[in-house]
């Protein structure tokens, strides 16, 4: 378990500490990429993942996913600061956090979607893919709907 402070906020990776409903209603209601997820589901991505809750006065008011085996690679998701605490820079420190992590520190691959937040990420060194060509996917776009 790792945690992070500055200026009245925290990042912890503390399960306990994850406020599900926060998170499950964000996602479920709010995000663009996981509308309508059932709960269940998003239990189960909380559970099986390591989480970055983003804290002010213990009130969780962001959260960053991310799913790995610890050895070679991690995928980054569900990536959000509540609209009231944007414009201080948390989300750059959230990834600050991620890339930070001792357990993270020898992966040879990361990977994200983005609709929106490519320039959040080429901070960090992320690029549009060099070769798409080699990637696919199977995306069911409408899994929650049905």
């Amino acid at each position: 378990m790792e945690s992070w402070s500055r200026d009245g906020y925290t990042i912890s990776t503390d399960q306990a500490k994850l406020n599900v409903d926060a998170v499950f209603n964000y996602l479920s209601k709010e995000s663009y990429w996981a509308t309508g997820i059932p709960r269940d589901v998003a239990e189960r991505s909380l559970r099986n993942s390591l989480c970055f809750g983003l804290y002010r006065d213990e009130v969780q008011i962001g959260f960053t996913r991310v799913v790995t085996d610890y050895a070679t690679m991690a995928y980054i998701g569900d990536v959000y600061v509540l609209p009231e605490h944007r414009g201080h820079g948390l989300s750059k420190w959230m990834m600050e956090c991620v890339l930070a992590h001792p357990e993270l520190q020898h992966l040879r691959r990361w990977i994200l979607v983005t609709r929106d937040a490519h320039e959040l990420y080429r901070k960090f060194g992320f690029t549009n893919l060099k070769r798409p060509e080699g990637y696919m996917e199977l995306h069911r776009s409408d899994i929650y709907h049905t």
